[in-house]
Parts: C-alpha cells; structure tokens; sequence
C-alpha cells in the first residue's frame, strides 16, 4: 500500500487500493496472464524476483513445486556451490581439473544433497562429476567408510536416488 501512497492499511485505504488499481488496469490495459512470458511466475524488476527467492525459505512437500520453489532451491544451492569454492580457494575450472570422484568434491556434493533439494544430476553437473549414477555410487561409497570411522552421516537410500 505504500508504494501507492496509501498510509494505512484500513478499510479505507484499501477502497483507495482498489480504486487506484482498477483506475490504472483501465488506463494501462494491463496485460492478462496470457499475455506473460510462458512459466513465468513474477512480474517486477530482477531485483524484485531475487528478493522474492531470498525470502522464500521453504520447499512444498510435493515433488511437482512450481517454478519459484525451484529457482529459490536453485539459487540456495547455487550460493553453497560458490561459497565452497570460494573456501577453498577454487575457480570453477578447478573442477574441470579434479577427478570426478575427487574428495572435496564429494564433500560439496554431500553439502548439496543434505542441505538442497537438487537432484544427483543437477549436483553432478554443477560439480562436473559425470553422471548421477555414478556420484550416488560415490556417496554411497563414502557412505559406508565414514560409518566405519563415524564420520559421515549416511544419505538414506531413498534419497540417493
């Protein structure tokens, strides 16, 4: 209501909204739903959408979340990505240079798959590590030789997947 130079969100102040809003749909013939980018899901100035995915904090149980809840878990596992990079002092050439099945990768790709809803593909890709398949085998690899050090927590098998 502010952008719109409405102080107060009373009963009066949204007659005001409503009236302001329906003036300008009029005057502006502002564009329908049909007439949006297809899958697009919001309309503001990049800064705006980024602030969007920032504050969405929560993925949807279902596995068929619209496009916001994956961008915001793609940004968040973007921002891990980077900032494991960044400490360890890498480039993302570095991970074209390191095995696939490189250690730190992993420990990243562990990092991902916790704290991300990324699947092994997209992990697998950002970290240049081949194919999902072979990453799960990994993890799962790595899996087992911590829970006989009492390192790592194991990913459950239905997440591996």
């Amino acid at each position: 209501m502010g952008e719109w130079g409405i102080p107060a969100n009373t009963p009066a102040g949204r007659q005001q909204l409503a009236r302001a809003v329906e003036a300008r749909r009029l005057s502006d013939q502002a564009q329908t739903v049909e007439d949006l980018p297809p899958c697009d899901w919001c309309i503001g100035s990049k800064q705006f959408h980024r602030e969007l995915l920032e504050q969405m904090t929560s993925v949807p149980e279902h596995p068929y979340a619209g496009k916001e809840w994956q961008q915001t878990a793609q940004q968040k596992a973007r921002r891990i990505l980077a900032g494991e990079l960044r400490r360890r002092g890498w480039r993302d050439a570095e991970l074209d240079r390191r095995h696939k099945a490189d250690v730190e990768k992993l420990k990243i790709a562990r990092r991902l798959r916790t704290e991300t809803t990324m699947t092994l593909s997209w992990i697998a890709q950002g970290l240049k590590m081949g194919a999902a398949g072979s990453l799960a085998n990994c993890l799962r690899a790595q899996a087992r030789e911590g829970d006989k050090e009492g390192k790592i927590v194991p990913i459950p098998k239905s997440a591996a997947a």
